[in-house]
């Protein structure tokens, strides 16, 4: 997404062009002061907004928040670290940070105290924001004193730690900002094979990627009202709304993706444009059976992150009652953004690849690295590489493993795939989760999500002895019919018995990927053995 002659929040700086966190509500809010934000969430950091907000008062929130940063120390070129609940208030965090030349540090709500700590120390005693129920859960075990110069939180007063509510009224400060190739944010990867990385993002970086956002945004003509839910330590929120707010769209900020809060909340709001994870559309798929048919305004479906499922897109599509539905998919990474995209309509959905990433986006170069220079293919995939004016600039405190993913100016994805004759890029699989003699693991789900429509998920991993073993969610958690799945799995005898689990049990990222590798390390645990069929 991108705003139609956005350009109200880019500034340029000796001949190259930046986009500041900082400045987007409050240039917004000068254009489009009275546009509506809608909430299904109270802001911790706020206690008694409201769920109902506007562009002028998002911008003064976020002024009065850099306020009170400023009053609790916190200074140009610093980092401050959040980690707290999974909230709107983030974003606003985020740009109140920016605002004053801060260094935001996103981490997920979902780490670990020990990952926590890690990551905080890796930043040499940031400040720290976060909440009461961190406090009294997982970073409890942690002498804070020790990872965090400053430690705030949106909950109530605690020894050692500065409520935000206490700095309330705190005297207004002008913005700051820094020199655009400065960090001006960091998020991290998703952990899917380690420990995270902490991603160093600059202004020009992040102008990077919202410039081709922001070419294909202005092909919407109409500002259809945007919802949303995407997570809020993710670069994906910031660049969304560094596209919506300029345009003037109507927000709906979903922080709850159970499906029949979702079916409420559209239903009330009517979205013409809806973002989210992949798992999450696949998870509002029922919506398409609710009988307000909370999804028939929508004109835009929009997901990254990961692969999606072709059945989903399909269903999702024919639940719109718009006269032509356009579902875009892109691939993209945490270090370099958005890359390559295409859509879908009624028409083409049905026979749609789940493995075609589309075509590169304005901007992008693509290549596939094989062993001896040979053409990838399907049956020999290539390393995906690109060149792209988005890529970060570095993982922080680990120069070294950055670039051991540099080749010669190309960044080096972790993915394998190949290219059409007509140039559609195919991802098969992530390099780690390459399982031999099964060929693309994602292909495999793929289409067996296509044969039993009863499974919510299925995701490969290896199992104890590398065998390729189905783990299987079915919707409402039933009993796998054995023939059924015996019938659908005949293209690939190899593949072992399916472990069943609720679809709650799976590990996941911030932004509802599987965690793979940790999902098979579970399976060889000394734990109880989950159900099979």
């Amino acid at each position: 997404m991108n705003a139609q002659g956005g350009t109200a929040q880019e500034s340029t700086v000796q001949g190259g062009t930046a986009l500041h966190l900082g400045l987007i509500p409050e240039r917004a809010a000068a254009r489009h002061g009275d546009v509506t934000i809608t909430l299904d969430h109270d802001l911790d950091a706020l206690p008694g907004t409201g769920r109902r907000l506007t562009y002028a008062g998002l911008a003064g929130h976020v002024d009065d928040l850099a306020a009170r940063l400023w009053a609790a120390g916190v200074r140009p070129t610093e980092h401050l670290a959040v980690h707290k609940a999974a909230n709107f208030d983030t974003y606003l965090l985020t740009c109140a940070a920016a605002r004053i030349g801060a260094v935001p540090v996103l981490l997920s709500p979902q780490l670990d105290g020990a990952t926590a700590g890690a990551l905080l120390r890796r930043l040499n005693r940031p400040h720290l924001l976060t909440d009461d129920d961190k406090l009294r859960t997982c970073l409890a075990p942690l002498a804070l004193s020790e990872f965090a110069s400053t430690v705030l939180t949106t909950g109530p007063a605690r020894p050692g730690c500065t409520p935000l509510t206490a700095l309330a009224g705190a005297p207004r400060r002008a913005p700051v900002l820094p020199h655009p190739d400065r960090p001006a944010l960091m998020t991290h990867t998703s952990g899917t094979t380690g420990l995270p990385k902490l991603v160093v993002h600059t202004a020009e970086s992040l102008y990077g990627r919202y410039a081709p956002q922001r070419t294909l945004a202005a092909l919407i003509r109409t500002p259809e009202t945007y919802a949303a839910h995407l997570s809020p330590v993710h670069s994906r929120m910031y660049l969304a709304l560094a596209v919506a707010l300029p345009k003037g769209m109507p927000l709906v900020i979903v922080g709850d993706p159970e499906p029949a809060h979702v079916a409420d909340l559209f239903a009330r709001t009517r979205p013409g444009f809806v973002e989210t994870h992949p798992n999450s559309f696949m998870a509002w798929e029922e919506l398409a059976d609710d009988p307000r048919r909370p999804l028939a305004s929508v004109r835009y479906f929009s997901a990254t992150f990961d692969a999606l499922h072709p059945p989903t897109v399909h269903r999702l599509l024919h639940a719109s009652r718009r006269r032509a539905p356009l579902f875009f998919q892109f691939y993209g990474q945490s270090e370099c953004g958005p890359l390559t995209g295409r859509w879908y309509t009624r028409r083409t959905a049905h026979r749609a690849d789940g493995r075609c990433l589309g075509r590169p986006l304005p901007g992008v170069r693509v290549r596939l690295a094989t062993p001896g220079g040979r053409r990838a293919t399907r049956e020999r995939p290539g390393a995906i590489e690109v060149r792209a004016a988005g890529r970060a600039t570095g993982y922080h405190a680990e120069p070294e493993r950055f670039a051991q993913q540099l080749h010669d100016g190309w960044w080096r994805t972790g993915d394998v795939g190949y290219r059409t004759r007509t140039g559609c890029l195919h991802l098969l699989d992530r390099e780690v989760d390459v399982i031999p003699h099964i060929g693309s693991t994602l292909d495999v789900e793929d289409r067996l999500m296509a044969r039993l429509p009863e499974l919510a998920e299925v995701v490969l991993v290896p199992g104890p002895c590398k065998e390729p073993v189905p783990v299987v969610c079915t919707r409402g958690d039933a009993p796998l019919d054995p023939a059924r799945w015996t019938a659908a799995t005949a293209d690939w005898p190899r593949l072992a018995a399916p472990v069943q689990l609720p679809l709650s049990a799976l590990p996941r990222t911030a932004t509802m990927k599987v965690r793979r590798l940790e999902l098979a390390r579970s399976l060889g645990s000394d734990r109880p053995s989950p159900s099979r069929p």
